[in-house]
């Protein structure tokens, strides 16, 4: 099934390419799904009334240093420079008109499903993190606290949760900034180990956008900038949403 669905990405991804060169980032998304900018993906992802749970808020587990970076960015969000993106339990919450193939379509009733990265119920033991999204420039800025069910080596966070954060913070990011939605491929490269329960900044680019592709780069490191977790880049495939099915 996993290979099945990376086939029909890729069919799609070249049968949907578009002629001509590289289309570099513009300063406006130009339209796309429902004939929206990035301005109105967003709104259609941040939901401002809804009764689902939002994982992106502080709690009492978070450390000082995720707390009063959060706040410096919340106060961003005041003048419309920066979204801080909503985090549901799952993606069926936020993505609405999204549709897949009829040989990837979902069989199971069970509506009891959560994203990988808040299958962790308990606060502050396994991923603490919250997305902030910059509309104009097309980057996101990702805060976050790997707890101590995240364990690799005795004390820090497994690489695995990482690589697991990196992609969905990516895919995040490459839906607000132009539909991206699928990972077609994710590399990472580790340079020093996150202490459990510090707080680690992962910085989020687009690239370019070329034949229906999003070409994505992250540097994770300290607050201080002084110590490089690990640098990240990852391919998502465009998928257009469908209007019917949306807010």
């Amino acid at each position: 099934m996993i290979r099945t669905g990376f086939q029909v990405a890729a069919r799609l991804g070249h049968r949907r390419a578009l002629p001509g060169g590289p289309r570099v980032l513009p300063g406006l998304s130009p339209t796309s799904a429902f004939g929206s900018s990035v301005d109105s993906l967003v709104s259609i992802f941040c939901l401002k009334k809804t009764d689902f749970k939002d994982y992106a808020l502080p709690n009492p587990s978070w450390c000082p240093d995720m707390l009063s970076l959060y706040q410096e960015f919340l106060e961003k969000t005041k003048t419309n420079e920066w979204v801080k993106i909503p985090s549901f339990k799952s993606n069926k919450d936020h993505i609405q008109g999204f549709k897949l193939p009829s040989e990837l379509a979902v069989t199971s009733d069970k509506d009891d499903r959560r994203l990988f990265t808040r299958c962790i119920q308990v606060e502050g033991q396994g991923y603490e993190y919250v997305i902030f999204f910059q509309p104009s420039q097309k980057k996101s800025v990702c805060l976050f606290q790997p707890g101590p069910y995240l364990e690799g080596i005795p004390g820090f966070a497994h690489g695995g949760s990482l690589t697991a954060l990196v992609d969905e913070a990516f895919s995040k990011t490459a839906y607000l900034a132009g539909e991206g939605l699928l990972t077609i491929s994710l590399n990472i490269r580790f340079q020093n180990l996150i202490p459990l329960g510090s707080l680690a900044v992962m910085n989020i680019d687009v690239e370019k956008i070329e034949d229906q592709k999003l070409y994505m780069r992250c540097i994770i490191q300290s607050r201080d900038q002084q110590t490089v977790y690990a640098k990240s880049s990852g391919v998502f495939l465009q998928w257009p949403l469908e209007e019917e099915s949306s807010h």
